[in-house]
């Protein structure tokens, strides 16, 4: 054994003997302390502390027995205690400490706190100049120590303040910055009390639009504030003024510039979502709004006047805008939001109303499938990939005779696949090159096939015209209303000068042909989605009027109601509103037992999308009605009134609706399960819960509920193929019940739409040879697939856009189609209304950035792409992705993703870099030097 091992037994032993030693020492010199101070629950031990806080202790121990004057000396003036008091008062202020300790004086004070307190009782009321100086002095140290000593209900730090701001009042003194001179965390722990005492005014009734009431507290207020925007804390400022109801102050500051208005802005909107009353909600946007718009940000403005559905806002924004290529970049913005504006008496008048009606979409969009060298038509077979599949499915499929079978539904999935997938390149190999794939079809197929052509040439009027043109004088009358649904979806979020989808349409919605007229209305719905058309509503309003009964007509009554709902999405038109609301309340019982009935109610929900309360008098009117469909009509409209809105107590009262156990006429539970995803859509913490609760629906609730789910899990992650939710649906496709596993095959579909997601893809060639036997789920998937590979991976059918901030109506309008006709498959999709699908191309949009010059000529420009990080209240300018790539424009963004310049070269326009971005060269960017080689 080491001799030093011998040794360390020994130094412990030693160390633990003088440590005995001094703690005996120290516990008698803190029972002494204890006796002197009286307050066992402070212990200082005089021997831990150095030479310099011994003096201070003993310094400060002195001041406040001057101040309190313990031994009662005559000599000892107001004068002598107010020059004790400044001693006191700079060692607080002038003490710093570090995260995990307090500062000294504070900690030497805290055993007075109680003595200082009782003399400040002793003070009294005098009126005496000097003594009223003391008495505020005074209180301004107390409300300091109080900040952690103070008993927390009583807000004894708040009460001192308010003492000594009245007496300083009165002497007409200022208290020299007498706030902000205590520090960040004092401002801190009063702006708490502050909102504390507020709320309890307010209960004990004062009114809270009355400033005289808080005049003492608006006071301070109007202190705090302005030293927190100083001091680079935006939110704290935000939310004190949001606490007392007083938010509008904060456009009076003098502080908020263009270094700090963004972070000001940023937090304002994303606090918006916290809002549970709608008027709080609208003035949050409100003030983001005139910030903006205080700023000259008219991009930025515009944006959160969309948010807010101000669409009155937008010409004053575009008349006061001066900067042309601002307003270049507005009307990028419009024509993605699909909004039907018209600019007037402007120089480039032409120019800008070509944007926003998005006639140059189509050739920008080839543009990029031309870069990105995707141009060649795709046929089914290569999506289906059935080489790779063991038993081969349909499409190998063969007699005896050795000739490939040719099954009707087998060839209209491949009709949809065709279509979906070469959508917006005017090409494909089923349709363009000749007529014999329309003859492969029956009655429904024709019409599905003569309308693909209109999602093949998607955006592109001019040429698509000329090659549907043949068809609409068509002997078939299935190929005759294809082709009237084709011009519609040709035109979906395109404005042309000519207008043809209403001057082709209008025969068929008054002629006698009921396939026509059911085509007719669905085209001018796909065509005119959110335009708020007056003259397209006079067309469609008899539709829904007519009174004759039958199966046939509630089918175009219900068509009519929700082209209607499309057009005048999001815009509470009475006109509409009330014209679907009175036919529902007239119809027969024959009539709501109609399966599509329930898009006459989704028409009526579409109409107030998004818009809170303004829908409780058409609540009110459809609970009235006696048949079981008022349920769901009243849900249908609730929870699209809510979209997007993460309503808690909305998403509750859906919660409960599912709670009941109901085996039959369930439907309103399913529309509540979607109604769950609509309203915290959008929203990261509620979209998140609302995950686990569908975890629980799916293991407590019956059948119609749990049929739903898939649906629900699909409106969460349009687009965005995240793993876990994926794997759920996979498991859910498995399922022994046909309509959980359909459902659940089609949101796989929706979720991996427009990504060419190859785990997706797999997993539906796995599926389609699972169910190779049952011809509903194999159109299903073949659906799914259509979806998956969408405009070959270059589109999108999320609604969300502008950096998650707006929600396009149409789009969500579309996907919502699509949605509801899921819940009964079996007499929509898979019966003869499959035609509904086409309703997606109001969501379909390019998915790319491509950056453009003044003169929208292309400009390319290396950008970085990562995942999205939330900087909402960050300090300093913390990173806005992560894990990113660059790439040079154009370049495709995923849902989640965000994308930066990675140039100092250029400054783009636009502060959110989707879509069309103009970029001008930056007036301040010097080349690097490159070093000459000698």
């Amino acid at each position: 054994m080491s001799p030093k091992s011998n040794e360390k037994p020994v130094e412990i032993a030693a160390e633990t003997e003088s440590k005995k030693a001094n703690d005996g020492k120290t516990n008698a010199n803190d029972k002494k302390k204890s006796k002197k101070n009286d307050n066992p629950d402070i212990v200082e031990d005089d021997n831990a502390m150095s030479e310099e806080d011994r003096e201070l202790k003993e310094r400060l121990e002195t001041c406040v027995s001057t101040l309190i004057n313990e031994k009662s000396e005559a000599s000892v003036t107001t004068q002598i205690r107010l020059k004790a008091l400044d001693v006191i008062v700079s060692e607080l202020r002038s003490a710093t400490s570090s995260m995990t300790s307090v500062p000294k004086p504070l900690k030497f004070l805290r055993p007075k706190y109680e003595t200082l307190k009782e003399y400040y009782g002793t003070i009294g009321d005098s009126t005496e100049e000097e003594v009223v100086f003391l008495r505020a002095r005074l209180g301004d140290v107390l409300a300091v120590l109080a900040m952690t000593l103070g008993k927390h209900d009583e807000r004894e730090s708040l009460n001192f303040k308010l003492k000594g701001a009245k007496d300083y009042k009165s002497i007409a003194k200022t208290s020299e910055d007498n706030l902000g001179s205590w520090g960040h965390e004092f401002i801190r722990s009063l702006a708490g009390e502050i909102g504390q005492e507020y709320n309890a005014r307010v209960l004990a009734g004062s009114d809270p639009d009355d400033d005289a009431a808080f005049a003492d507290l608006l006071g301070m207020v109007d202190v705090i504030v302005p030293f927190n925007v100083e001091h680079n804390a935006e939110a704290e400022a935000i939310d004190l003024l949001i606490e007392v109801q007083r938010l509008k102050n904060v456009l009076k500051l003098d502080s908020i510039d263009e270094k700090n208005f963004r972070r000001v802005c940023l937090y304002l909107i994303k606090t918006a979502d916290f809002m549970s009353d709608p008027d709080d909600y609208a003035e949050v946007l409100e003030t983001a709004y005139e910030l903006f718009h205080k700023q000259s940000q008219y991009f930025d403005a515009l944006r959160v006047a969309l948010r807010m559905g101000n669409e009155e806002a937008i010409p004053d924004l575009m008349s006061e805008c001066s900067d042309p290529l601002m307003k270049k970049q507005m009307c990028f913005l419009l024509a993605r939001h699909r909004i039907n504006y018209e600019v007037e008496g402007d120089d480039d008048e032409e120019e800008l109303n070509e944007i926003i009606g998005n006639e140059k979409l189509s050739e920008e969009f080839l543009k990029v499938a031309q870069d990105l060298d995707v141009t060649e038509a795709k046929t089914p077979e290569d999506i289906y990939k059935s080489h790779l599949a063991e038993t081969g499915g349909f499409s190998r499929r063969r007699e005896a005779g050795g000739a490939v079978v040719d099954s009707a539904r087998a060839n209209l999935a491949s009709t949809y696949v065709n279509a979906f997938v070469n959508a917006g390149f005017g090409q494909d190999k089923l349709m363009t090159p000749d007529n014999e794939w329309l003859y492969k079809n029956k009655d429904h197929g024709m019409m599905a096939a003569s309308a693909s052509l209109g999602l093949i040439q998607l955006w592109n009027v001019e040429e698509g015209l000329a090659q549907i043109d043949k068809f609409l004088y068509s002997s078939e009358e299935y190929v005759k209303a294809g082709a009237a649904l084709a011009v519609g979806i040709l035109s979906s979020g395109v404005r042309n000068d000519a207008d043809p989808t209403l001057a082709l349409l209008d025969e068929h919605i008054n002629g006698d042909s009921h396939i026509m007229k059911c085509a007719a209305c669905t085209g001018l719905g796909i065509a005119y989605a959110g335009s708020a058309r007056e003259d397209v509503m006079e067309l469609l309003l008899p539709l829904v009027e007519q009174e004759n009964s039958g199966a046939e007509t509630m089918l175009e009554v219900s068509l009519a109601g929700l082209a209607l709902g499309m057009i005048y999405v999001g815009k509470c038109d009475d006109a509409v509103g009330g014209t679907i609301v009175q036919r529902l309340m007239e119809a027969s019982d024959e009539e709501l037992d109609h399966s599509h009935s329930i898009f006459l109610c989704l028409g009526l929900g579409l109409l107030f999308l998004g818009r809170m309360e303004k829908a409780e008098a058409m609540l009110e009117a459809l609970r009235t009605i006696e048949h079981k469909i008022s349920k769901t009509a009243v849900i249908v409209l609730e929870t699209c009134a809510y979209a997007g809105s993460g309503n808690v107590l909305q998403v509750q009262e859906m919660l409960h609706q599912c709670a009941e156990h109901l085996e039959e006429d369930a439907q309103h539970q399913m529309a509540a399960v979607i109604g769950i995803s609509l309203i915290t859509m959008g929203e990261e913490v509620g979209s998140e819960m609302a995950l686990r609760s569908f975890e629980h629906l799916l293991h407590y609730c019956e059948l119609p509920v749990k049929r739903a789910v898939p649906l629900a899990l699909g409106v969460l992650n349009i687009s965005n193929p995240d793993f876990s939710v994926i794997d759920q649906l996979s498991r859910l496709s498995h399922d022994p019940d046909t309509e959980i596993s359909q459902n659940a095959i089609l949101a796989m579909g929706l979720t991996s739409a427009g990504t060419n997601n190859s785990r997706v893809a797999g997993l539906l060639r796995q599926l389609s040879e699972f169910y190779s036997k049952e011809a509903g789920h194999v159109f299903c998937v073949r659906i799914a697939q259509a979806m998956l590979h969408m405009g070959k991976g270059l589109m999108t059918l999320s609604p969300m856009h502008s950096d998650k901030m707006l929600t396009c109506g149409p789009a969500l309008g579309g996907v919502l189609t699509l949605i509801y006709s899921c819940l009964d498959l079996k007499s929509t999709l898979l019966d003869k209304s499959h035609y509904l699908i086409y309703y997606l191309t109001c969501a379909m949009n390019p998915r790319m950035l491509i950056t453009v010059n003044e003169d929208l000529s292309w400009r390319p420009v290396t950008v970085r792409v990562g995942q999205a990080v939330e900087t909402v209240g960050q300090a300093g300018k913390p990173k806005t992705i992560t894990g990113f790539q660059t790439h040079t424009t154009p370049v495709l963004i995923s849902t989640g993703e965000r994308a930066e310049l990675g140039t100092e070269e250029v400054l783009s326009v636009s502060s959110v870099l989707e879509g069309l971005v103009i970029v001008k060269d930056n007036p301040d960017y010097e080349a690097p030097e490159t070093d000459e080689k000698k």
